[in-house]
């Protein structure tokens, strides 16, 4: 009787301490990326510029992860042969949307990272991307989905991952030609008028691009053009939802509704186009 208790005890301790550690990994919040080629002086300078203890849970993205994502898009001189850039992730509750802010990031802008973590299917997350030395953020952003996947345990899908990649590559090559500023705001508008209207076709994701162009005043070249429409067809086999860009970019929900208000407009009008010359062959042929 009392091994048979001792047994019962022993299988409620080991259950309870099962339980205790599952909660213990679900409230993980917070993730810190450092690049691997950081110095010891380094990393510990990155940790207390994102206010974190030695402590924090931690991940290390390499050079390698670098190029498997971005090697297809960015010239190899460009992504250097170390990743130095880090981030910090914070899971926030649900309805909060997307913030980023850089240090020492040169060549991927704030609006650049947002953008693409919406692409990749990030929600509600607190993002710091810096770097002890200048450098051009590209490796933080493999940082940033392996630390979201670590505090959520769900794994990103590897053609979110991707086109994430591709979009965040192209947006900042294109940034060298006509400015981040211009190549952020250029992709997403075009993104939201992508994902509003359900476009899907190589013809009219051009049509997309080209009104784009014209409403921002930018000039593009055949074959600027045809990377984006790319990329824009990439986007919308992902199906995101407007609704949930609009929740995460709080910053540019009003720009989100316009969009979406202009295009309503358009169709409105095409609709009327299309019912006035049905009445007329109707009235000239019925």
């Amino acid at each position: 009787m009392f091994k048979r208790m001792t047994s019962i005890t022993l299988i409620f301790i080991l259950l309870f301490s099962s339980f205790a550690i599952a909660d213990e990994v679900a409230t993980v919040d917070k993730v810190v990326s450092l690049g691997k080629n950081l110095t010891d002086s380094q990393r510990s300078q990155m940790l207390n510029y994102f206010g974190v203890d030695k402590n924090i849970e931690t991940i290390e993205v390499t050079n390698e992860e670098e190029r498997q994502y971005l090697g297809k898009y960015i010239d190899n001189k460009l992504l250097g042969t170390r990743a130095l850039s880090c981030a910090y992730v914070e899971k926030l509750d649900e309805g909060e949307g997307i913030t980023v802010e850089t240090y020492n990031i040169t060549w991927v802008t704030e609006d650049m990272y947002k953008n693409a973590l919406i692409t990749a299917g990030i929600k509600d997350a607190k993002v710091i991307v810096a770097s002890p030395v200048k450098v051009s953020g590209t490796a933080a952003l493999t940082g940033i989905m392996k630390a979201f996947e670590d505090i959520t345990g769900e794994n990103l899908t590897k053609k979110e991952k991707e086109v994430a990649s591709e979009e965040i590559a192209k947006t900042a090559m294109l940034g060298n030609e006509i400015g981040q500023e211009k190549a952020s705001e250029l992709i997403e508008n075009i993104k939201i008028d992508v994902v509003a209207n359900n476009i899907k076709s190589k013809k009219d994701i051009r049509r997309a691009v080209q009104a784009a162009t014209r409403e921002l005043g930018v000039e593009l070249t055949d074959e600027q053009t045809d990377e984006v429409v790319s990329l824009m067809k990439r986007i919308a086999k992902l199906n995101l939802d407007l609704n949930d860009i609009r929740t995460q970019l709080k910053d540019i929900s009003g720009k989100i509704d316009k969009i979406s208000q202009q295009n309503e407009e358009v169709k409105s009008l095409l609709n009327k186009i299309v019912d006035y010359f049905g009445k007329l062959f109707s009235k000239l042929f019925g």
